[in-house]
């Protein structure tokens, strides 16, 4: 199931859409455009691209030749090792057609926003519960830290070759997860190099890697990521680019669970031992272990916030948990 040569970019099946684990799908977007376009050369990818908007400015991050493409902390964790920079899209791929010495990404920036009409012939016509966030990704030679995102992925690699590793959830104590409130953008990320880990420093890595799964993605490759799946990408070529597909199978209405993460290191993680299994208890009852007998012998209108939840019951609640942490 990890790798299939048969899915139609016009018809992603369900059992592909709803996988827990991942799944490349070979040349599923070798008919776009942005793929073509990169396939006859770099310059004639940047030129189609630059038709979608080169005055436009945008936000990127730049990093010296030092750094090796490798964006991540400085050597005291008080910042990165990196800056963000803003210019012209037309400008940036001036500078990637050049060979810049600089390592550079344009990471996550919105197709629909800022790249009117792009979407048009490159695009997936996915059937999921909640439309899509489609994004560009472009820079050179990089490399980012595993990391996790919430929602779902379809990455679909349209220039340069890519390499993705990947980490099921349950290898978070073999990454040596970063600082939670400090980070590249906005999500935890592993410290280790994943093109060169020191095994000295983070021992438990080799047993992450047990579990790890390597990607190699040529232009037109798509990779299907499923929600909380730590992955590290390397961009492996001087002109590398990806359209990626965020869709969440939970409601729009639905809180990220990293807030309640935050919340519960602020309220639960330093308590006595023996009242962490009490509230483990309780966790497990109504939220990990819930179904319909949960909240059975309650009368169904005197609920509350053990009924299902919909979009004024969650509107209602984040009121009462803003009111109570305001105090």
């Amino acid at each position: 199931m990890f790798e299939r040569s048969d899915v139609s970019a016009e018809a992603i099946p369900a059992e592909v859409l709803q996988s827990t684990q991942p799944v490349l799908m070979r040349g599923l977007v070798q008919h776009w455009p942005l793929v073509q376009a990169a396939r006859r050369s770099d310059a004639d990818f940047c030129n189609y691209l630059r038709g979608f908007g080169a005055e436009t400015r945008l936000a990127l991050w730049r990093g010296g030749p030092e750094i090796g493409g490798r964006f991540f902390y400085n050597d005291d964790f008080s910042g990165f090792n990196y800056h963000h920079a803003i210019g012209t899209f037309g400008a940036l791929l001036d500078e990637l057609l050049a060979g810049t010495h600089d390592a550079l990404y344009l990471g996550s920036t919105e197709i629909d926003t800022a790249f009117p009409g792009l979407r048009q012939g490159n695009d997936l016509p996915l059937r999921v519960p909640n439309d899509p966030l489609v994004s560009l990704w472009l820079g050179n030679r990089t490399q980012v830290a595993p990391h996790f995102d919430l929602p779902d992925n379809i990455a679909c690699v349209v220039a340069g070759r890519r390499r993705f590793t990947l980490f099921p959830p349950d290898q978070v104590a073999n990454l040596y997860v970063g600082p939670l409130d400090l980070t590249p953008a906005g999500q935890p990320i592993s410290l280790v190099d994943i093109a060169q880990p020191d095994l000295g420093r983070f021992p438990r890595y080799a047993q992450a890697l047990e579990s790890a799964l390597v990607f190699e993605l040529n232009p037109g490759d798509a990779l299907f990521i499923p929600s909380q799946w730590w992955h590290g990408v390397q961009a492996l070529d001087a002109v590398s680019a990806l359209v990626n597909f965020w869709w969440r199978q939970s409601p729009a209405f639905m809180d990220t669970p990293l807030n309640t993460l935050m919340l519960a290191l602020l309220s639960l993680r330093d308590l006595p031992a023996a009242q962490r299994d009490a509230w483990r208890a309780l966790f497990d009852h109504y939220i990990f272990d819930a179904d319909e007998q949960t909240a059975a012998h309650i009368p169904p209108a005197a609920r509350g916030v053990l009924a299902p939840m919909n979009d004024n019951s969650a509107r209602m609640l984040r009121g009462v948990l803003l009111n109570r942490l305001n105090r």
